[in-house]
Protein backbone atom coordinates (compact mmCIF):
# COMPACT_ATOMS: atom_id res chain seq x y z
CA UNK A 1 0.00 0.00 0.00
CA UNK A 2 1.36 3.43 -0.99
CA UNK A 3 0.31 6.35 1.21
CA UNK A 4 0.57 10.12 0.83
CA UNK A 5 1.05 11.68 4.26
CA UNK A 6 0.22 15.30 5.14
CA UNK A 7 1.26 17.11 8.34
CA UNK A 8 -0.01 20.65 9.07
CA UNK A 9 -0.67 20.67 12.82
CA UNK A 10 1.35 23.78 13.65
CA UNK A 11 4.07 25.72 11.84
CA UNK A 12 5.58 23.12 9.49
CA UNK A 13 4.14 21.74 6.27
CA UNK A 14 5.30 18.13 5.93
CA UNK A 15 4.58 15.82 3.01
CA UNK A 16 5.75 12.23 2.45
CA UNK A 17 5.10 9.12 0.38
CA UNK A 18 5.42 5.84 2.26
CA UNK A 19 5.12 2.36 0.76
CA UNK A 20 4.32 -0.59 3.03
CA UNK A 21 6.75 -2.78 1.05
CA UNK A 22 9.46 -0.38 -0.10
CA UNK A 23 9.43 1.96 2.90
CA UNK A 24 9.78 5.74 2.75
CA UNK A 25 10.03 6.85 -0.87
CA UNK A 26 10.28 10.62 -0.46
CA UNK A 27 9.52 13.39 1.99
CA UNK A 28 9.95 17.13 2.31
CA UNK A 29 9.27 19.81 4.88
CA UNK A 30 8.68 23.53 4.78
CA UNK A 31 9.30 25.26 8.12
CA UNK A 32 7.67 28.57 9.02
CA UNK A 33 10.27 29.43 11.68
CA UNK A 34 11.36 32.59 9.86
CA UNK A 35 7.75 33.82 9.71
CA UNK A 36 7.08 33.40 13.43
CA UNK A 37 10.55 34.25 14.77
CA UNK A 38 9.87 37.98 15.12
CA UNK A 39 6.87 37.19 17.35
CA UNK A 40 8.75 34.70 19.55
CA UNK A 41 6.13 32.01 18.93
CA UNK A 42 3.60 30.69 16.45
CA UNK A 43 0.88 33.06 15.22
CA UNK A 44 -2.02 30.69 14.31
CA UNK A 45 -3.52 32.79 11.51
CA UNK A 46 -0.14 33.25 9.81
CA UNK A 47 0.51 29.52 10.13
CA UNK A 48 -2.79 28.59 8.47
CA UNK A 49 -2.29 31.01 5.58
CA UNK A 50 1.21 29.74 4.90
CA UNK A 51 0.04 26.10 4.86
CA UNK A 52 -2.48 27.10 2.18
CA UNK A 53 0.31 28.58 0.07
CA UNK A 54 2.80 25.74 0.44
CA UNK A 55 0.84 22.50 0.65
CA UNK A 56 -0.06 21.81 -3.01
CA UNK A 57 3.36 22.72 -4.50
CA UNK A 58 5.00 20.56 -1.82
CA UNK A 59 2.71 17.62 -2.63
CA UNK A 60 3.63 17.95 -6.32
CA UNK A 61 7.33 17.99 -5.46
CA UNK A 62 7.21 14.97 -3.16
CA UNK A 63 5.19 12.91 -5.65
CA UNK A 64 7.78 13.77 -8.30
CA UNK A 65 10.65 12.87 -5.97
CA UNK A 66 8.95 9.56 -5.16
CA UNK A 67 8.40 8.83 -8.87
CA UNK A 68 4.76 8.39 -7.99
CA UNK A 69 1.66 9.41 -9.95
CA UNK A 70 -1.76 10.08 -8.48
CA UNK A 71 -2.96 6.70 -9.77
CA UNK A 72 -0.23 4.98 -7.72
CA UNK A 73 -1.52 6.34 -4.40
CA UNK A 74 -3.60 3.83 -2.42
CA UNK A 75 -4.56 6.08 0.49
CA UNK A 76 -4.23 9.47 2.17
CA UNK A 77 -3.17 10.14 5.75
CA UNK A 78 -3.36 13.60 7.27
CA UNK A 79 -2.85 14.97 10.78
CA UNK A 80 -6.28 15.27 12.32
CA UNK A 81 -5.19 16.61 15.72
CA UNK A 82 -4.25 17.78 18.21
CA UNK A 83 -2.92 21.13 17.05
CA UNK A 84 -3.93 24.56 15.79
CA UNK A 85 -7.42 24.09 14.39
CA UNK A 86 -6.91 26.39 11.39
CA UNK A 87 -3.66 24.69 10.43
CA UNK A 88 -5.22 21.25 10.89
CA UNK A 89 -8.15 22.18 8.67
CA UNK A 90 -5.81 22.97 5.77
CA UNK A 91 -4.27 19.51 5.76
CA UNK A 92 -7.56 17.76 6.53
CA UNK A 93 -9.45 19.47 3.70
CA UNK A 94 -6.68 18.89 1.15
CA UNK A 95 -6.17 15.28 2.23
CA UNK A 96 -9.84 14.38 2.20
CA UNK A 97 -10.41 16.19 -1.12
CA UNK A 98 -7.52 14.41 -2.84
CA UNK A 99 -8.74 11.07 -1.49
CA UNK A 100 -12.19 11.77 -2.93
CA UNK A 101 -10.77 12.87 -6.28
CA UNK A 102 -8.45 9.86 -6.50
CA UNK A 103 -11.10 7.46 -5.14
CA UNK A 104 -8.91 6.08 -2.35
CA UNK A 105 -9.50 5.81 1.42
CA UNK A 106 -8.26 8.43 3.87
CA UNK A 107 -7.52 8.48 7.57
CA UNK A 108 -6.98 11.23 10.12
CA UNK A 109 -3.86 10.54 12.19
CA UNK A 110 -3.21 11.56 15.79
CA UNK A 111 -0.20 13.88 15.78
CA UNK A 112 1.38 12.31 18.87
CA UNK A 113 0.84 8.78 17.57
CA UNK A 114 2.81 9.92 14.54
CA UNK A 115 5.68 11.06 16.77
CA UNK A 116 5.47 7.90 18.87
CA UNK A 117 5.80 5.69 15.77
CA UNK A 118 8.49 7.79 14.04
CA UNK A 119 11.32 5.50 15.30
CA UNK A 120 9.63 2.68 13.35
CA UNK A 121 11.01 4.35 10.20
CA UNK A 122 14.57 3.46 11.28
CA UNK A 123 16.55 0.35 10.35
CA UNK A 124 16.44 -0.89 13.94
CA UNK A 125 12.90 -0.14 15.15
CA UNK A 126 11.81 -0.88 18.72
CA UNK A 127 9.70 -3.95 19.43
CA UNK A 128 6.51 -3.67 21.47
CA UNK A 129 6.00 -3.16 24.37
CA UNK A 130 7.97 -0.07 25.39
CA UNK A 131 7.73 3.19 27.32
CA UNK A 132 7.62 6.32 25.16
CA UNK A 133 8.59 9.83 26.19
CA UNK A 134 6.77 12.24 23.89
CA UNK A 135 8.36 15.60 24.37
CA UNK A 136 7.64 18.57 22.12
CA UNK A 137 6.51 22.17 22.09
CA UNK A 138 2.94 21.27 22.94
CA UNK A 139 3.19 17.96 24.77
CA UNK A 140 5.23 16.17 27.41
CA UNK A 141 3.90 12.68 28.08
CA UNK A 142 5.07 9.28 29.27
CA UNK A 143 3.14 6.47 27.61
CA UNK A 144 3.18 2.71 28.02
CA UNK A 145 2.90 1.30 24.49
CA UNK A 146 1.76 -2.28 24.00
CA UNK A 147 1.01 -1.94 20.28
CA UNK A 148 -0.29 0.54 17.73
CA UNK A 149 -3.29 2.19 19.35
CA UNK A 150 -2.69 0.41 22.67
CA UNK A 151 -1.58 3.31 24.84
CA UNK A 152 -1.70 3.96 28.57
CA UNK A 153 -0.81 7.50 29.64
CA UNK A 154 1.50 7.18 32.64
CA UNK A 155 2.10 10.88 33.16
CA UNK A 156 1.89 14.23 31.38
CA UNK A 157 2.55 17.91 31.85
CA UNK A 158 0.11 19.71 34.10
CA UNK A 159 0.99 23.09 32.55
CA UNK A 160 3.79 24.06 30.12
CA UNK A 161 5.28 21.32 27.99
CA UNK A 162 9.08 21.05 27.96
CA UNK A 163 9.39 22.54 24.48
CA UNK A 164 7.11 25.41 25.43
CA UNK A 165 9.25 26.07 28.51
CA UNK A 166 12.37 26.18 26.31
CA UNK A 167 10.69 28.74 24.05
CA UNK A 168 9.62 30.94 26.96
CA UNK A 169 13.00 30.78 28.68
CA UNK A 170 14.74 31.67 25.41
CA UNK A 171 12.45 34.67 24.98
CA UNK A 172 13.35 35.86 28.49
CA UNK A 173 17.03 35.61 27.56
CA UNK A 174 16.45 37.41 24.25
CA UNK A 175 17.48 34.33 22.26
CA UNK A 176 16.18 33.21 18.90
CA UNK A 177 13.00 31.22 18.27
CA UNK A 178 12.61 28.23 18.48
CA UNK A 179 14.02 28.27 21.98
CA UNK A 180 15.23 24.67 22.33
CA UNK A 181 18.10 24.84 19.81
CA UNK A 182 18.96 28.41 20.87
CA UNK A 183 19.31 27.50 24.55
CA UNK A 184 21.20 24.27 23.75
CA UNK A 185 23.72 26.21 21.67
CA UNK A 186 24.45 28.98 24.17
CA UNK A 187 24.43 26.50 27.07
CA UNK A 188 27.66 25.03 25.63
CA UNK A 189 29.41 28.17 26.90
CA UNK A 190 27.82 27.93 30.33
CA UNK A 191 29.65 26.95 33.52
CA UNK A 192 28.37 23.89 35.37
CA UNK A 193 27.36 24.61 38.96
CA UNK A 194 27.13 28.39 38.58
CA UNK A 195 23.37 28.11 39.07
CA UNK A 196 21.22 25.27 40.39
CA UNK A 197 17.64 25.24 39.11
CA UNK A 198 14.87 23.06 40.65
CA UNK A 199 13.88 19.67 39.20
CA UNK A 200 10.09 20.12 39.37
CA UNK A 201 7.90 17.33 40.78
CA UNK A 202 10.79 14.88 41.15
CA UNK A 203 10.65 14.92 44.95
CA UNK A 204 7.20 13.32 45.03
CA UNK A 205 5.71 10.10 43.64
CA UNK A 206 4.14 10.00 40.21
CA UNK A 207 5.05 10.60 36.57
CA UNK A 208 3.42 13.96 35.83
CA UNK A 209 5.45 17.00 34.80
CA UNK A 210 5.28 20.70 35.56
CA UNK A 211 7.59 23.27 33.98
CA UNK A 212 5.80 26.55 34.79
CA UNK A 213 7.65 26.94 38.10
CA UNK A 214 10.97 26.41 36.36
CA UNK A 215 10.05 29.21 33.97
CA UNK A 216 9.33 31.54 36.92
CA UNK A 217 12.61 30.54 38.61
CA UNK A 218 14.44 31.42 35.38
CA UNK A 219 12.82 34.85 35.22
CA UNK A 220 13.68 35.58 38.87
CA UNK A 221 17.30 34.52 38.26
CA UNK A 222 17.55 36.86 35.27
CA UNK A 223 16.14 39.78 37.27
CA UNK A 224 18.45 39.08 40.21
CA UNK A 225 21.64 38.98 38.13
CA UNK A 226 21.10 41.69 35.58
CA UNK A 227 23.19 44.82 35.85
CA UNK A 228 22.44 48.25 34.45
CA UNK A 229 21.14 46.59 31.29
CA UNK A 230 17.80 44.77 30.87
CA UNK A 231 19.66 41.43 30.72
CA UNK A 232 22.66 39.95 32.54
CA UNK A 233 26.03 39.85 30.77
CA UNK A 234 26.69 37.23 28.07
CA UNK A 235 28.46 34.75 30.35
CA UNK A 236 25.66 34.89 32.91
CA UNK A 237 23.11 34.32 30.16
CA UNK A 238 25.08 31.24 29.08
CA UNK A 239 25.25 30.03 32.69
CA UNK A 240 21.49 30.46 33.10
CA UNK A 241 20.86 28.62 29.82
CA UNK A 242 23.09 25.77 31.00
CA UNK A 243 21.29 25.53 34.33
CA UNK A 244 17.86 25.61 32.66
CA UNK A 245 18.71 22.89 30.14
CA UNK A 246 20.34 20.81 32.88
CA UNK A 247 17.19 21.02 35.01
CA UNK A 248 14.86 20.03 32.16
CA UNK A 249 17.08 17.12 31.08
CA UNK A 250 17.47 15.87 34.66
CA UNK A 251 13.71 16.04 35.22
CA UNK A 252 12.96 14.07 32.05
CA UNK A 253 15.56 11.41 32.88
CA UNK A 254 14.30 10.95 36.45
CA UNK A 255 10.73 10.49 35.21
CA UNK A 256 11.74 8.11 32.39
CA UNK A 257 13.69 5.84 34.74
CA UNK A 258 10.76 5.92 37.16
CA UNK A 259 8.36 4.92 34.34
CA UNK A 260 10.58 2.01 33.26
CA UNK A 261 10.77 0.76 36.84
CA UNK A 262 7.01 1.13 37.33
CA UNK A 263 6.15 -0.83 34.17
CA UNK A 264 8.98 -3.35 34.42
CA UNK A 265 9.97 -2.56 30.83
CA UNK A 266 13.51 -2.10 29.51
CA UNK A 267 12.84 -0.36 26.19
CA UNK A 268 12.49 3.42 26.02
CA UNK A 269 11.48 5.44 22.95
CA UNK A 270 11.82 9.22 22.92
CA UNK A 271 10.18 11.28 20.19
CA UNK A 272 9.10 14.83 19.45
CA UNK A 273 11.06 18.01 18.82
CA UNK A 274 12.85 18.12 22.19
CA UNK A 275 14.12 14.56 21.61
CA UNK A 276 16.64 16.12 19.19
CA UNK A 277 18.40 17.76 22.14
CA UNK A 278 21.91 16.28 22.20
CA UNK A 279 22.38 16.59 25.96
CA UNK A 280 19.11 14.74 26.57
CA UNK A 281 20.07 11.98 24.15
CA UNK A 282 23.54 11.52 25.60
CA UNK A 283 22.50 11.42 29.23
CA UNK A 284 19.39 9.29 28.64
CA UNK A 285 21.54 6.76 26.77
CA UNK A 286 23.96 6.59 29.71
CA UNK A 287 21.14 6.27 32.26
CA UNK A 288 19.23 3.56 30.38
CA UNK A 289 22.41 1.56 29.80
CA UNK A 290 23.00 1.52 33.57
CA UNK A 291 19.77 -0.47 34.01
CA UNK A 292 20.61 -2.74 31.02
CA UNK A 293 17.88 -1.16 28.95
CA UNK A 294 17.64 -0.04 25.32
CA UNK A 295 16.76 3.37 23.95
CA UNK A 296 15.38 4.28 20.54
CA UNK A 297 15.14 7.62 18.73
CA UNK A 298 13.98 8.85 15.38
CA UNK A 299 16.66 10.53 13.27
CA UNK A 300 16.84 14.30 13.75
CA UNK A 301 14.77 15.16 10.67
CA UNK A 302 11.90 13.04 12.03
CA UNK A 303 11.99 14.46 15.57
CA UNK A 304 10.18 17.64 14.61
CA UNK A 305 6.83 17.60 12.81
CA UNK A 306 7.06 15.79 9.47
CA UNK A 307 4.96 14.03 6.87
CA UNK A 308 6.85 10.71 7.07
CA UNK A 309 5.57 9.86 10.55
CA UNK A 310 2.00 10.65 9.49
CA UNK A 311 2.29 8.55 6.33
CA UNK A 312 3.67 5.62 8.34
CA UNK A 313 1.05 5.81 11.09
CA UNK A 314 -1.74 6.23 8.54
CA UNK A 315 -0.48 3.28 6.53
CA UNK A 316 -0.68 0.98 9.56
CA UNK A 317 -4.27 1.98 10.22
CA UNK A 318 -5.38 1.83 6.59
CA UNK A 319 -3.83 -1.63 6.26
CA UNK A 320 -5.88 -2.66 9.31
CA UNK A 321 -9.06 -1.52 7.57
CA UNK A 322 -9.61 1.80 9.35
CA UNK A 323 -11.31 4.32 7.06
CA UNK A 324 -13.08 7.58 7.86
CA UNK A 325 -15.28 7.74 4.80
CA UNK A 326 -16.15 11.24 3.56
CA UNK A 327 -15.69 12.91 6.93
CA UNK A 328 -13.23 15.83 7.29
CA UNK A 329 -11.81 15.45 10.77
CA UNK A 330 -9.85 18.12 12.65
CA UNK A 331 -9.58 18.23 16.45
CA UNK A 332 -7.65 20.86 18.40
CA UNK A 333 -7.74 18.52 21.41
CA UNK A 334 -7.66 14.74 21.10
CA UNK A 335 -6.64 12.45 24.01
CA UNK A 336 -4.48 9.51 22.93
CA UNK A 337 -6.62 7.25 25.11
CA UNK A 338 -9.42 7.70 22.57
CA UNK A 339 -7.45 5.91 19.82
CA UNK A 340 -8.50 2.41 18.78
CA UNK A 341 -6.05 -0.52 18.66
CA UNK A 342 -5.34 -1.74 15.14
CA UNK A 343 -7.50 -4.82 15.52
CA UNK A 344 -10.63 -2.80 16.30
CA UNK A 345 -12.88 -0.46 14.35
Amino acid sequence: MRILGIETSCDETGIAVYDSQAGLLAHDLYSQVAIHAEYGGVVPELASRDHVKKILPLIDKVLLDAKTLAKDIDGLAYTSGPGLIGALMVGACVGRSLAYAWQVPSIGVHHMEGHLLAPMLEKNPPAFPFVALLVSGGHTQLVEVKGVGMYCILGESLDDAAGEAFDKAAKMLDLDYPGGPAIAEIAKKGVAGKFRFPRPMTNRPGLDFSFSGLKTFTLNTIIKHRGSDVLPDDQTIADIAYAFEDAVVDTLIIKCLRALKQTGLKRLVIAGGVSANEELRKRLLESVKEINGDIFYARHEFCTDNGAMIAYAGCQRLLAGHNEGLVISAKARWPMNDLMPLGEG
